[in-house]
Parts: C-alpha cells; sequence; structure tokens
C-alpha cells in the first residue's frame, strides 16, 4: 500500500504523467513500460521509422494480444460452461472475441481517443479499434504477466460490456459469413466430409474441411456435418484475418479463372459469329450425309 502511494507520488512528478495518468484511465494500474502502450496504440497507417530501419506499429503486439485474449477467454469459457462440449466452448469464444464486440469494447475504452491512425476507426470494415485493444492486451502481457492481462479481459472488457450468458445462445453463422466473403472475392468454396468416428462416449464425431480455390483453408470438428462445418469455416476466416499471403494466394487463384472465364466467353462469342458461305449451286437437303463425306 505505502509503496503504491510513493510510487504515485513520483509519477506526479514525472515528465510524461501525463500518459501515465492516461493509461491509468483506461488499464485500471500504472504502465510499468510506458512504451509497449504507446506501441500498442499505433496504427500501421502511422508507423514510425525506427534507428535500425524497422518500422515501429502495433501489429506484433495485435498477433500476440490475439492469441492471450484467446487463451484467457477460452479459460474463462470452460470454467463457466463446466458440462458443455467442446464445440459449444469453441463456438462461445469465437462469439465472445469476435472484430465487431472488440470494436465495441475498444471504443467503450475510449481507445478511438488515444489511437494513432491515419485512417477512419469509426468503419466496421477495418476493425482498427479492435485490433488496438489485442496490441494493449498484448502490451499488457509482456509489461505485467498472465494474471495483470487476465484480470484486465475479466474486469474490464467482460464484465463491463459482454454478457457471456447471452451471447452463448446467440447462434453465429461462420458459413455464412465465409460464403459472403468468397462471393465478394468470386472465391470457390467447398467443404467435404473427410472422416468420422466415434468419441469415448461413443457419439458420433464428423471432420470436415473447407477449401477455397482447392486451397485448404480449415479443418473442423463437430457431432454433427453442420457443426464440423461451421468449425472449419470459423478456421478459415481466422486465416484470412492473419494471414496476408494466404489471402493472396487464394485470390491470386480467382484473378487468374477470371481471365480464363473471360477467354473462354471470348471465343464462345466469335464462335456464334462465324458465317458460313456456301457455293451457289449448294441446296441443303440434296446430300446424304454419307455423300458429303465422301465427295472430293
Amino acid at each position: 500500500m505505502i509503496n503504491n502511494i510513493i510510487k504515485r507520488i513520483r509519477l506526479f512528478l514525472h515528465p510524461k504523467r501525463g500518459s501515465y495518468f492516461a493509461f491509468y484511465k483506461i488499464l485500471g494500474f500504472f504502465p510499468g513500460n510506458l512504451n509497449l502502450y504507446k506501441e500498442a496504440l499505433l496504427h500501421k497507417s502511422s508507423s514510425k521509422e525506427r534507428q535500425d530501419g524497422r518500422y515501429l506499429n502495433n501489429e506484433r503486439l495485435e498477433f500476440l494480444g490475439d492469441a492471450v485474449l484467446d487463451a484467457i477467454v477460452a479459460d474463462l469459457v470452460y470454467r463457466k460452461f463446466r458440462n458443455k462440449n467442446e464445440g459449444f466452448l469453441t463456438n462461445t469464444r469465437s462469439k465472445i472475441v469476435k472484430r465487431e464486440t472488440l470494436d465495441m469494447v475498444a471504443r467503450n475504452l475510449g481507445l478511438n481517443k488515444v489511437l494513432i491512425t491515419s485512417l477512419r476507426t469509426n468503419t466496421q470494415k477495418n476493425h482498427i479499434l479492435g485490433n488496438a485493444l489485442e496490441a494493449l492486451i498484448g502490451a499488457i502481457y509482456l509489461d505485467k504477466g498472465y494474471s495483470v492481462a487476465k484480470k484486465f479481459i475479466d474486469e474490464k472488457v467482460i464484465k463491463p460490456y459482454i454478457n457471456i450468458d447471452q451471447i452463448a445462445r446467440k447462434e453465429v453463422n461462420f458459413k455464412s459469413k465465409l460464403l459472403e466473403w468468397c462471393q465478394k472475392y468470386r472465391v470457390d468454396l467447398s467443404f467435404t466430409v473427410i472422416e468420422n468416428f466415434m468419441d469415448e462416449e461413443n457419439n458420433q464425431v464428423f471432420q470436415s474441411q473447407v477449401v477455397l480455390n482447392e486451397i485448404w483453408a480449415g479443418t473442423g470438428t463437430g457431432y454433427s456435418k453442420k457443426e464440423s462445418q461451421q468449425q472449419a469455416a470459423r478456421m478459415a476466416l481466422k486465416k484470412i484475418k492473419s494471414e496476408k499471403e494466404f489471402v493472396e494466394r487464394v485470390q491470386a487463384l480467382s484473378h487468374y479463372r477470371n481471365e480464363e472465364i473471360e477467354e473462354i466467353e471470348e471465343i464462345e462469342r466469335n464462335e456464334g459469329n462465324i458465317e458460313f458461305h456456301f457455293d451457289h449451286d449448294f441446296e441443303p437437303g440434296n446430300y446424304s450425309s454419307e455423300m458429303l463425306i465422301n465427295e472430293k
């Protein structure tokens, strides 16, 4: 207690006290390594070049925070729903950490006022605020450790803004979301049941995979074909979000196929315009097929 008071007094005298107290208002505690938190709020559109030539932004912290958030929410869901199966737990976790929810929480925390970016943050397409929240969680994890990160997520993210019981009952259709993305970018989508087996309690389990433009995109298991396909679609959506090279490969094949389709359509149009010219004495009907073949 005394140490906290002394630390706070010192911060009042610190030249960067404004930043420390601004983060305290968001986090509920004072940062240790202030630079980590500043990096978490630096979007790539406003990247800063470091002395070693590399550019500084929050993408690396976002990657770390995404994994930490997944682990902590999985822990919370696992403990809360003790009698639910893996499919339910996975689905519930996915709904809690979905982009729209994180955007909402980030805005309520005030990240839109402190995030450094040259892009608009009030659009649902880029999810800049939700990504910044993940980066902030990554910074907390590196600065204070797992327990403080878990306390922040539980007390500052989940309890004030997310009703886990309500969100668990809400259905999220990952297949529908994946289909929308595929239609937008003209990507071929297919699901295949690759295996089914019995679990320890003799329940049938299905395993499905999803393929985008003949490229493997995800695998999922469930107690029905629909559930397994939903989980495969969920994995594919996560790859689309996090793996830029994968998206480029898939979209490159779409571009290549579109060019092929255009060439075929052009050939068909040209063939449809071909005119046949016959000698003036040719009269259809005067020749049998055999005569036409044998005629020299």
